[in-house]
This record gives structure tokens, sequence and C-alpha cells, in this order.
């Protein structure tokens, strides 16, 4: 409710939000498990990580606050996921934007770009954040929209996208069949990469092999058929590899086979060393790459 008078109102509706985004933020700290989706996503970031692929002017709509959850280019720190003040710096702009709509002044429209299901704000940061807390539920927005390799969903965290970048240029470099691209999982993006490299390395082998040159795709699949998959399924049976999803436990045994070895394919020999490796321990002369693969896998 407010006392008529606009710019006390708005004076007391920043505060009123300062307060709310400090709670959350409090809030967040004491968790024992950090929780980021309250902060604001930056637009460069979530292309990177999702991969460009084309722009084009949508030019003017109308959208839904809720979907605005970035920025381009702009200090993250001034306003929360929610476009609540995070703190005193934005006092001023805001408070002239909320009097002035009090007084009945219409607003121009905002600048956002579009990534999959959400905008990041280029233009108008104070007016989404007044808007929010007056109520509203929509906006007139100026949209150009990026299209990506990957979909920006509404849960997408800042903590998310190092992962989905590596596991996006995972998949370019190996570029599996469908049905055997849901059984890669991994939980640190750093493993991606390795993992990648290892295929690599293995589809050059298999083109010797072959006396040709082997396409990305024809690599992949022949990989994924003749290496990951009986290895993977056999790690499963035996219950060995340690912690993590099935691609993580496939790549520590198959480092391991080629640290240990020198090999790079499957026998029952190699497979019996490996399994002596992990129960007792490595012999003295493998490196430390070596060890702590075994103490992950223990």
């Amino acid at each position: 409710m407010g006392t008529g008078f606009p710019d006390s109102d708005a004076a007391a509706a920043f505060a009123r939000e300062r307060r709310r985004q400090s709670l959350t933020k409090l809030g967040t700290r004491l968790r024992v498990v950090r929780d980021d989706v309250s902060v604001m996503l930056p637009l460069d970031e979530v292309v990177t990580a999702l991969g460009r692929v084309a722009e084009r002017d949508l030019g003017l709509q109308t959208i839904e606050l809720d979907s605005i959850v970035g920025t381009v280019g702009r200090r993250r720190g001034e306003f929360d996921r929610r476009f609540r003040p995070a703190s005193r710096r934005a006092a001023q702009r805001w408070q002239s934007i909320a009097a002035a709509r009090r007084r009945g002044k219409d607003m121009p429209p905002i600048d956002v770009f579009r990534v999959g299901e959400l905008h990041f704000v280029q233009d108008g940061h104070h007016r989404i954040s007044v808007a929010r807390s007056q109520g509203d539920t929509t906006i007139a927005a100026r949209v150009r929209e990026i299209q990506t390799r990957r979909p920006a969903t509404r849960d997408l965290s800042v903590r998310e996208l190092q992962l989905i970048r590596h596991e996006r240029e995972f998949h370019e470099r190996v570029p599996l069949p469908e049905a055997a691209r849901s059984r890669i999982r991994i939980q640190e993006g750093w493993r991606y990469d390795q993992l990648s490299t290892h295929v690599e390395s293995w589809a050059f082998r298999a083109s010797q092999a072959a006396g040709r040159l082997l396409t990305r795709a024809e690599a992949a699949e022949a990989w994924f058929r003749e290496d990951y998959e009986p290895i993977a399924d056999l790690l499963d049976e035996l219950e060995i590899g340690g912690p993590g999803t099935e691609a993580t436990r496939y790549l520590r045994i198959a480092k391991l086979r080629n640290l240990l070895m020198h090999e790079r394919g499957w026998t029952d020999e190699v497979i019996e060393k490996l399994l002596e490796a992990i129960r007792t321990s490595a012999p003295d002369e493998v490196d430390e790459v070596v060890h702590r693969i075994l103490k992950e896998m223990r």
C-alpha cells in the first residue's frame, strides 16, 4: 500500500527489495551445499557453453519477467537473478523509475537476447527490477534470438555452464548415435576432455588397422561398440572401477590399461593384471598418475 507520495513510496519499495535480496543471500550462505540459482547468468558464458549457431531479430514482444535470468556485459553484482537490487549503488536510478511509474509514466521497452527459454537483458535492468517489485508478470521488450546447439532451460545455473560446455565439446569430437550418447555421463568437465583425447587416440589406431581414415562418426560408433560397451558392462558385472558414472569408471580403467600395460586392446591377461593392480597396489616404478587412478578405484 502506498502513501500517495511517489518518492517516499519508491524509497520504501527499494529498501524492501534490498532486504529480501539480503535475506536470500544469507540463506544461501548458511546452506551446507551452496546454491547458485539466484546468481545472474552472463550471456557470453551461456552462449559459449551451449554453442552459438545463429542470431536473428524478433522485434517487439511481450515476455514473461520470470524468463529474464541473465545480463549482457554488466556487472552481475548489481542485481540477483530475481532482479532484486544487490547493493545500494542501484538506489538512485531504481527509485527514480519507481517514482515515475507511480506517477503514471509509461516505460520504454527493454532490450533482451533470447536463448532457448531464457532472456538476457542488455538495457533495462532497473525497469525489470521495479516491474517485478510492483507485481508485474510481463514486460515489453525488443528481442534478438541467439540459437544454440544445446537448449537453455529455466533451471540453468552458473555451476552447470562449464560442465555443459565440456559435454557439448565431447559430443562434437565424438559424434555418437543417440542410444550410445545417452550412456556417456560424466560429472566433472575435465574428464570429458580426457575421454575425448582417449577416443581420438583409439580412432587413429583403428584407422591404421582399417587402412583408411575413419570419419569421426564411424570411429565413435566403432569405439563405443568394440571398446566402451564391453568394458563398461564388465566393470558393472565385477562391481569395480570406483565411484562415479559408468563413463567415469570406464575412463579410469582405460587409462590404467594404457599406463600399466602399454596396450590398447583387451585380453584376458590384461584384465587379470588390471584386477590384480586394483586389488593390491601398483608397481613401485609406475608414475604417480597410476597411483591416483588406483586410489580413485578402491
